[in-house]
């Protein structure tokens, strides 16, 4: 009897291996991207977690600056209203000037690059 020697794989058999081997590679892939965005969600949180600890501290630092000028005012003979009526002014100014750099900020819209590029409009010059 002659040994018999071992088929070899089918186009089927091939076709099917391929599928398998995509589909597991896809698999494979979406569990790394869950795994990413989940990561990134976790460090956006701490990340504005941070940003709101600090937003705290800067406030309550702005909050002692301003109460020390008010001290200081009031050591200087100044009168309780008019201390409290600069202190609200200083406030009032650097409101003001934040809402002015939000507008500065506010009138470049988003993806206005890539909506630019998807146009075939020319790049703007940087400002």
């Amino acid at each position: 009897m002659i040994p018999s020697q071992p088929r070899a794989p089918g186009l089927g058999q091939l076709l099917g291996r391929l599928v398998g081997e995509a589909r597991s590679l896809a698999a494979d892939y979406a569990e790394l991207a869950v795994l990413d965005a989940r990561r990134a969600a976790i460090r956006l949180a701490w990340l504005l977690g941070a940003v709101l600890v600090a937003a705290v501290l800067i406030v309550t630092t702005w909050m002692g600056l301003v109460a020390s000028v008010v001290v200081f005012m009031l050591g200087k003979g100044a009168s309780w209203v008019t201390a409290l009526i600069v202190a609200a002014l200083v406030n009032l100014a650097g409101a003001a000037a934040l809402g002015w750099w939000m507008l500065a900020l506010i009138k470049e819209l988003p993806f206005t690059a890539l909506l630019r590029q998807l146009r075939g409009e020319p790049p703007q010059k940087p400002q």
